[in-house]
């Protein structure tokens, strides 16, 4: 079920050639993101690809911008996972891509589908500081990477 209400994110397009977000469904979490120009990536190099967007997120979101699947099957993914754009941020929308295909580069071309962002909620938080025994036992307990799932 959705949550009846729409967050509005303002967008503004700093080149003419710059396209705005779009969905591939009415049900879709993320809206594309398109590159402004071509960008050649060349083989396991952080590159920044413009899409020629400012945005303000509001306050308490943030903007999640992750990969598109299709391009991860060919080998071309943000080296960090998922980039954060907070709501204080008003610069240009970059998506940071690498290239691990078989070539030596990949050229995303202008107007290509890089990227989705999602507006996700933000819960207020802070962290308090206590003894090691007073943070509570779980079943996990101390069990790092893995250890709660079958290889």
């Amino acid at each position: 079920m959705y949550v009846e209400e729409v967050i509005e994110v303002r967008v503004a397009r700093v080149h003419r050639d710059a396209k705005l977000p779009t969905r591939g469904s009415i049900h879709a979490a993320g809206w594309d993101l398109y590159a402004l120009e071509d960008t050649t990536v060349p083989y396991r190099t952080a590159t920044l690809v413009r899409t020629g967007l400012h945005v303000a997120i509001p306050v308490g979101y943030e903007g999640q911008v992750r990969a598109r699947s299709s391009l991860g099957k060919k080998g071309l993914i943000p080296p960090h996972g998922i980039g954060t754009i907070d709501a204080d941020y008003r610069g240009e929308l970059f998506v940071m891509m690498t290239w691990i295909g078989n070539s030596e580069s990949y050229t995303v071309k202008k107007g290509e589908r890089i990227a989705q962002i999602l507006i996700t909620p933000i819960p207020r938080s802070g962290f308090k500081e206590v003894k090691f025994e007073d943070l509570g036992e779980t079943e996990r307990g101390e069990g790092g990477f893995g250890s709660t799932g079958r290889f």
